[in-house]
């Protein structure tokens, strides 16, 4: 069962939609005991990191999460701030993150964009696999995504890198480390590209 982890800063509707039209059972969770029974889950995110966090913290699901991911090793898919809070901390804000992959979440420097519109980073992006992996199995290779952030996810070991964009220098964009996934886009918003990306997540 895949279960989206609704603590108030997400698209959560989205996502219900596309897993009942690809006809995948799924469930929206926004108590602690609403998470029994996960085999697998999503942690969209929208907004500020200090935000996200907080909100996380406050809906009283942040620690039967942690078990999940960290003791019983629940595969799960961080979307946008949901990816960005899996690291340890961010330039956006003060609070801690999750800290399960080893990463540091930086600012975009926009001395390097050349358009007139610097931040955030907003619209349809390329995205390049760097490394192969299950969640971009069928994927075109001129796979776009829509983005829409001002900061990027810089692990610290770049083997848990997956797949790259550019906004005035490469980023990661996807990464993975053991059962835990981050995408810095939004795939429910990203039409069939991102359906696809769904889709490979629940079959992981």
């Amino acid at each position: 069962m895949i279960t989206i982890i609704d603590y108030g800063v997400g698209n959560i509707k989205a996502f219900v939609n596309i897993y009942k039209k690809l006809s995948i059972a799924i469930k929206v969770a926004q108590k602690p005991e609403d998470l029994v029974g996960a085999t697998k889950l999503i942690l969209p995110g929208v907004g500020h990191f200090d935000y996200a966090m907080k909100n996380f913290s406050d809906s009283g699901m942040m620690e039967i999460t942690n078990q999940l991911v960290l003791e019983s090793k629940i595969p799960i898919l961080g979307i946008c701030v949901g990816m960005q809070i899996l690291g340890k901390s961010s330039e956006e804000g003060v609070l801690p993150g999750l800290g399960w992959i080893e990463a540091k979440i930086r600012k975009i420097d926009s001395t390097l964009l050349k358009q007139s519109t610097r931040l955030p980073h907003m619209g349809w992006n390329d995205v390049v696999v760097s490394n192969k992996n299950r969640l971009f199995t069928n994927l075109e290779e001129n796979a776009r995504f829509y983005f829409l952030h001002s900061y990027y996810f810089d692990p610290a070991n770049k083997e848990d890198t997956i797949a790259l964009s550019e906004y005035g220098k490469e980023f990661a964009c996807a990464v993975n480390h053991e059962n835990i996934y981050g995408v810095q886009f939004h795939p429910e918003k990203s039409h069939h590209y991102g359906i696809s990306l769904l889709n490979n997540f629940a079959n992981i």
